[in-house]
């Protein structure tokens, strides 16, 4: 008997036919398992995880496995993207017990849950000699498995611990956390670490805000250095935008092909702000491209946005992406495809497998001439013309809170920044930009929209939805506070006061059910299924911690409200990462990146005008905030929006307010005045 077949997991529904007696994470069946006095499997993974399929192919489509799986265990089957409170006990485990994590993850644990063998990927041979083994020995070796498991629970007890030492998040911890990740730059790739190669978003982000603070180039050049890097390798698609997970090689060159809403969603943010703070020309078109990719690619009209796009086509790595240059040639014709081949350095030895190339920038096209740009647009259009034919990987389409609202955020920055700009950049793509704007903006607001109708169960978060139906899992930390960062920033975007509540709602729940002696936060509920060890992890890792991104939520609602007992909760959570960010800088980005906004005040703008679309003072707030401002515009006294409250307009003319830390600059009417106040030049 198969139990998937109605969940909203794409991930388990991949298995739903398969000849192993799965059952989703539940209470039955580990009842189950207490009934027949066998111990339990929980494998873990994700729709679009490469070799989450191939273990599945190999093993669990195997009549044979299946059976030994049957026969000997209760099997139970978890998507980590639905259930990060388990895959963050069990991946805890792991990595005490083999020294590393990774997916998919295999975990043997006594019917109550107990891990006391963890491993990831077995080849078959190896897997079904495992299950012979752990078999035995539950059957022989009972004892000796059963201090294993106490001995495994003590340990992942104890990293997930809260407590401990705390410091205030300064800016000595600051600096030195940037000058940490100077000395680990990859001064020749960009980037930091070598293969496989993440795309450090965080960190860049954390690098963007010091070099805002303190004027650091390095900080700078770090940022452009990277993300140019990222942006001509093939880690970035060329042809459709979006990035992938990352790179196999210590260059960008060739990318593990999966695409992950949560990387192309901080990777927008950090596009961005470069094109903000730096006005390049790079940075702008990536930023376009990765919106216009979030809306074309993982949009879900009337719901949110899915969660990845599958490394594999038909079970074949790149199938979809990667080119000959006989293939360039009987695309384009032998002109363009000569062209196209050095522009994307395709070579007849290839950068992939069986001769084939994954197309990158090989010549700088942001500084071209307009007939060179207006050549590699057009032949860029007619090869994404004929990839569009070819197979296309799987779309994992569940709804992730959490990765919405990093989504819904990073869009409204774009918004903001798109608005601001709305007269530079090249003259040929300009309606390009437009239509991107336009797109991107319904999407943005269909996501927000099905967050608070849909994911909002009761006053609670709810994890994930698919085709409109919510799921039963509850939310974690990271849901409450990058849904309400991102509702924080619609706020601002939109003038709609009913957004700044919701997100009040949904911290005051993360303050009452989250939080955790001295200052922390776990990142599951006082009243959420209680797992062998309460999750608490202050680190950031592919998304935001939960702790990081509650703190973000905390520090722009406070700005937007004045309410100081979120501002003093947020402080109280940053001193117990303060420790860590000093001496882990590459884990720590996001709490680094929010620590910025706090010891930058942060600003409060509120600009006072009847037509807040194209404002002068608008424009100039967009360009020049400070780190981690809130920006909001419209008419004095407008309803639901605080920072309005009892501002006039100067002798009738749109007026913007700056206040920093509760304390207020003069109101001022032009442009330069209010330039002058938010860069203190």
């Amino acid at each position: 008997m198969n139990r998937l077949a109605d969940s909203t997991s794409p991930y388990l529904l991949q298995h739903a036919d398969n000849p192993v007696d799965w059952w989703p994470w539940c209470d039955e069946a580990f009842a189950e398992a207490k009934r027949r006095d066998v111990p339990v499997i929980i494998s873990v993974g994700y729709a679009a995880c490469h070799w989450c399929h191939v273990m599945a192919h190999e093993s669990f489509e195997n009549e044979h496995v299946g059976a030994l799986m049957n026969d000997d265990f209760v099997c139970i089957k978890v998507d980590r993207e639905e259930r990060p409170d388990v895959d963050a006990v069990y991946m805890t485990a792991t990595q005490a017990m083999t020294g590393q994590g990774g997916w998919p993850m295999t975990v043997f644990a006594t019917p109550d849950g107990t891990p006391f063998f963890c491993g990831t990927y077995f080849p078959r041979e190896n897997f079904v000699r495992l299950l012979q083994s752990v078999a035995t020995a539950w059957r022989d070796q009972r004892e000796a498995v059963l201090k294993q498991g106490s001995a495994v629970v003590e340990a992942i007890g104890g990293a997930q611990a809260v407590g401990g030492p705390t410091a205030p998040l300064d800016a000595a911890v600051l600096d030195a956390a940037a000058e940490q990740l100077w000395r680990e730059y990859d001064a020749t790739n960009g980037g930091f670490g070598g293969a496989p190669k993440f795309p450090p978003h965080m960190n860049l982000l954390f690098l963007l805000r010091h070099h805002q603070r303190t004027g650091s180039p390095r900080s700078l050049e770090i940022v452009r250095h990277t993300c140019e890097a990222m942006a001509r390798g093939g880690l970035h698609d060329q042809l459709a935008g979006g990035f992938a997970r990352y790179s196999v090689d210590g260059h960008w060159t060739v990318p593990h092909f999966e695409k992950m809403l949560y990387d192309n969603a901080l990777l927008l943010r950090t596009y961005t702000q470069l094109w903000r703070l730096t006005g390049d020309p790079l940075a702008r078109r990536v930023a376009r491209d990765t919106a216009r990719f979030l809306a074309d690619e993982l949009h879900r009209p009337g719901e949110g946005f899915a969660s990845a796009l599958d490394a594999d086509t038909d079970g074949v790595e790149g199938l979809t992406y990667v080119w000959t240059p006989a293939q360039l040639v009987e695309t384009l014709g032998e002109d363009d495809g000569r062209f196209a081949a050095d522009l994307f350095g395709v070579t007849e030895s290839g950068t992939f497998e069986h001769g084939s190339s994954v197309l990158r920038l090989a010549r700088d096209i942001d500084d071209a001439d307009p007939e060179v740009r207006s050549r590699w647009q057009d032949v860029s259009r007619r090869l994404l013309a004929v990839r569009d034919n070819r197979p296309q990987p799987a779309r994992d389409d569940k709804v992730v809170a959490a990765w919405n609202g990093l989504a819904i955020t990073a869009i409204a920055e774009f918004q903001q920044v798109a608005a601001a700009y709305a007269l530079a950049g090249p003259a040929e793509d300009a309606n390009l930009m437009e239509g991107v704007t336009i797109v991107a903006d319904g999407a943005m607001r269909d996501a927000a929209e099905h967050l608070a109708r849909v994911h909002v169960v009761d006053g609670r978060l709810r994890r994930t939805s698919r085709d409109g139906r919510v799921g039963e899992s509850a939310g974690v930390l990271e849901d409450y506070g990058c849904v309400a960062e991102a509702f924080c920033a619609m706020h601002q975007l939109t003038g709609e006061g009913r957004w700044l509540t919701a997100a009040g709602r949904l911290l005051d729940v993360a303050l009452e059910h989250f939080a955790a002696p001295g200052g922390g936060f776990y990142d599951t509920a006082d009243d959420a299924e209680q797992l062998v060890a309460r999750p608490a992890d202050p680190t950031d890792n592919a998304t935001p911690s939960g702790r990081s991104a509650i703190v973000a939520a905390l520090v722009a609602y406070t700005a937007l409200t004045g309410e100081t007992r979120y501002r003093e909760a947020a402080e109280a959570a940053l001193s117990t990462v303060a420790p860590i960010v000093g001496r882990h800088a590459r884990f720590t980005g996001y709490a680094a990146t929010v620590g910025e906004a706090v010891l930058s005040g942060p600003y409060e703008v509120a600009v006072v005008t009847e037509d807040p679309a194209g404002d002068p003072l608008l424009v100039a707030a967009h360009r020049h905030a400070p780190p981690g401002a809130v920006i909001v515009a419209g008419p004095s006294g407008a309803p639901g929006i605080p920072l309005l409250a009892d501002r006039p307009m100067v002798d009738g003319r749109p007026t913007a307010y700056v206040c920093r830390g509760f304390v207020c600059e003069r109101p001022v009417t032009d442009e330069g005045d209010l330039v002058a106040q938010l860069t203190g030049r």
